[in-house]
């Protein structure tokens, strides 16, 4: 079968008994990069030394047929340098490769990013969701942030220490200045550092000088408080596109919570 093991994200203490046992017995490692998975290795006092095979953003699509045979008639380890494989970083390629092939994949639990910086934000948690590295040009960075601007759900970002001022910068001028935001660094690490702010005031911060993993963690949008006159507006608008009244007047009460009754009525009178 083919194993994807959670490793640390900082702190070697977080590794699990499971994944030292898995490394000790592992025979194959597909690994993000061989060497940090050989520094992991020694850093956990494992002895063995597996068959080390590189498996990145470069080579997945190649590889993953290649892997997904091995996995088939052998267990394969799956690491990436930090954190749960397939998660913004190597694995997804060769999970879905493996599915198609009717190959077990399983999981080995561990350290994640996404989890640790909502879990220590201060955010709700009940609902949020992961949008990985931000791009790197303040244009198309602007246009996900634009995308995102009526998210309600917590929202969890990547980001480069060198371009934090310059992202947060530009999540303040869409978002607006009133929107709680969370900057958590180096967790689980020495120098672990979680700030809480405005955009505008954590922008000027980064703008000292920022090292480390980045983590930004963004409040979603408060609930809008819809007006009749501005839903019929809305179920107009869809029906002018082509979408039958009822649809658009129940499209339209779902994402506004008004009334489907009032909505048809007044559309129908609107006309």
């Amino acid at each position: 079968m083919i194993i994807l093991a959670g490793t640390p994200i900082g702190n070697l203490g977080d590794a699990s008994a499971r994944l030292i046992e898995a490394l000790r017995t592992a025979e194959v490692i597909a690994a993000e990069d061989t060497r940090v998975t050989q520094r992991l290795l020694a850093a956990l006092h494992v002895e063995n030394r597996p068959r080390l095979i590189p498996l990145h953003d470069h080579n997945e699509r190649l590889k993953a047929a290649e892997l997904v045979e091995l996995g088939r008639d052998a267990d394969l380890l799956v690491l990436s340098d930090a954190g749960m494989p397939t998660v913004s970083d190597p694995g997804f390629h060769l999970v879905e490769t493996a599915a198609a092939a009717g190959v077990q994949v399983t999981v080995i639990p561990g350290p994640s990013a996404v989890l640790a910086a909502l879990a220590v934000s201060g955010l709700p948690t009940d609902r949020f969701t992961f949008e990985g590295f931000l791009p790197r040009k303040h244009g198309d960075r602007t246009s996900t942030f634009r995308e995102l601007i009526d998210e309600r759900r917590t929202m969890v970002f990547f980001e480069s220490p060198n371009r934090l001022a310059a992202a947060l910068t530009d999540l303040g001028a869409v978002f607006g200045d009133d929107r709680t935001v969370v900057v958590c660094r180096e967790l689980t690490k020495f120098y672990e550092e979680v700030r809480r702010g405005s955009a505008s005031e954590l922008a000027a911060w980064a703008a000292e000088g920022v090292k480390g993993e980045i983590c930004i963690v963004v409040a979603g949008a408060p609930k809008r408080v819809h007006s009749l006159e501005d839903g019929i507006r809305q179920v107009q608008a869809l029906v002018a596109a082509g979408e039958r009244m009822k649809d658009a007047t129940a499209s339209v009460a779902l994402s506004t919570g008004l009334g489907k009754r009032e909505l048809y009525e007044g559309a129908l009178a609107a006309r």
